[in-house]
């Protein structure tokens, strides 16, 4: 007997149960992302108008990658709402890239130990991941790039661009120059076409080189006129020339410091020295002397340019930023240690960096870290001020959460004019209170989905098709039941040992 014609029977069109990772479920993504919701839902997602910082502590398979794909899906039905303000969302969740460029900077000793590596890890290094993730994405976004990187949630109006004042036009500009990461194009093909979009003219930049031109052709002039020939035997007319020359050579070897030093202090990145020189020379001496810029390994400078960044957002129509955190025991310099995972996430515990306004920091972290709260001291807690954080300490699920989850994805997956239920599946002799209190002993989503899916398995290879049997009988629930958590129990206990 095959498992889709048990479910044709039954009016299911899809295997409600067949995918485990909420990010590569076509059901959930497809069929029932708005219809099933955790119990802590409203807290962690709060108030749209006005985004704050959650954390929330959860099992693997608790559903964090779930509630994540949902924010984003909510705040994009938010975005598109004429009434409301906008949000723009940062979903930093892929963390190999800025760590394979961070452990690039390091030296061969300390690459060769994951550990070490994380230990050198900061908070001003999530600061510019975040701040690369957002300024790509908004990029993207006012050029017009087919399939843009960031959330589908995020709407800019690239006509609000003309909008910007000047000092706005060069905070963008500023921002895209140190941190754009665009894979499709050149930095300083994508900085120019976002110049012309949002004209900004600086024409005081050309001073010294006009200067030097001008010193050039006088001394050329002063020579033909007064047909001094033997001039050009003496060093003089070249020292003046030199020295017409001398206020653009200060300024090239200025700003080339300069850009060495953002190379050298945006560890997540890989920027050059020589297009940031370039783009850093484009803008006028007035405009950015004094700016904020990543040149030091601090978060000063950090926060003042997330502050431009967040101006620059709300002009364009997003008064705020929801950042959603997420896989972080996922990069492969993790490989599952916790030790690993807390030196990559403890930086990002500081109450001025999770309360930064118009900033929404949801992080949707994994439970092992848990037990790293309990032996932090009173230094810590007094930075990280979790008791303001909306902080879910366990992502827990109920045998009756659970139970509706189920019976909600088989209803999604329903044929037209149908609304078949999980209970048509099950014989009578199992009754709801069992089939809960069973679901309740899976505690999280993934394995809920995982027995079903070996429970319609079961069932169906105990039956040929010539004598199909459309019920799934207690005995057949039992047994599986108790070789899933067999297995799974032997699982943990690996995971633990390791």
């Amino acid at each position: 007997m095959r498992v889709q014609q048990l479910l044709e029977h039954h009016g299911i069109t899809v295997n409600p149960f067949a995918e485990e990772d909420a990010q590569s479920d076509p059901v959930f993504k497809e069929r029932c992302r708005d219809a099933t919701y955790h119990p802590v839902w409203d807290k962690v997602y709060g108030d749209p108008s006005d985004p704050a910082t959650s954390i929330v502590f959860g099992e693997k398979g608790a559903g964090k990658t779930a509630m994540r794909m949902q924010m984003s899906g909510r705040i994009a039905l938010y975005n598109a709402q004429p009434k409301n303000s906008s949000l723009f969302v940062i979903e930093y969740d892929n963390f190999n890239p800025f760590l394979d460029h961070f452990a690039d900077r390091l030296s061969a000793r300390k690459q060769r130990d994951p550990a070490r590596v994380l230990a050198e890890w900061k908070l001003w290094d999530h600061m510019d991941a975040i701040l690369s993730l957002g300024v790509t994405s908004l990029v993207d976004r006012l050029l017009d790039v087919p399939n843009p990187s960031g959330s589908s949630a995020n709407h800019v109006n690239a006509d609000r661009l003309r909008i910007l004042d000047r000092q706005q036009q060069r905070d963008l500009l500023l921002l895209v120059a140190c941190y754009d990461n665009s894979m499709v194009e050149t930095i300083e093909a994508r900085w120019g076409r976002l110049r012309r979009k949002s004209r900004y003219h600086s024409w005081l930049r050309w001073w010294d080189r006009v200067l030097g031109v001008m010193v050039l052709v006088a001394v050329a002039i002063t020579i033909v006129y007064w047909k001094k020939w033997d001039w050009l035997t003496t060093p003089w007319p070249y020292l003046v020339a030199a020295a017409g020359w001398m206020p653009c050579l200060a300024r090239l070897c200025k700003w080339h410091f300069v850009a060495r030093r953002i190379a050298r202090n945006v560890r997540v990145l890989k920027p050059l020295t020589a297009p940031l020189r370039r783009l850093l020379t484009r803008f006028a001496a007035r405009d950015i002397q004094g700016q904020p810029l990543p040149i030091s390994q601090r978060t000063d400078d950090r926060y003042e340019l997330l502050a431009k960044f967040q101006g620059v957002l709300k002009s364009l129509g997003c008064d705020g930023v929801v950042v959603l955190v997420d896989r972080v025991d996922e990069p492969h310099l993790i490989t599952g240690s916790v030790e690993r995972m807390r030196a990559l996430v403890w930086s990002m515990l500081d109450n001025k960096f999770l309360k930064q306004p118009g900033l929404g920091l949801k992080l949707l972290l994994p439970s092992e870290l848990v037990a790293f709260l309990e032996q932090e001291d009173r230094d810590f807690y007094q930075r990280a001020r979790l008791d303001k954080q909306n902080m879910i300490p366990s992502l827990e699920w109920t045998g009756q959460a659970l139970y509706d989850m189920a019976n909600a994805r088989v209803k999604s997956c329903g044929v037209a004019g149908e609304e078949p239920t999980l209970r048509r599946l099950l014989d009578e002799a199992i009754t709801d209170e069992r089939m809960i209190d069973a679901f309740g002993t899976l505690r999280v989503p993934r394995h809920l989905f995982k027995f079903l899916y070996r429970l319609l398995v079961a069932h169906c290879n105990a039956h040929t098709d010539d004598k199909p049997v459309w019920q799934i009988s207690k005995d057949a629930f039992e047994a599986t039941l108790a070789v899933y958590r067999r297995d799974q129990d032997a699982v943990d206990r690996g995971l633990q040992a390791g």
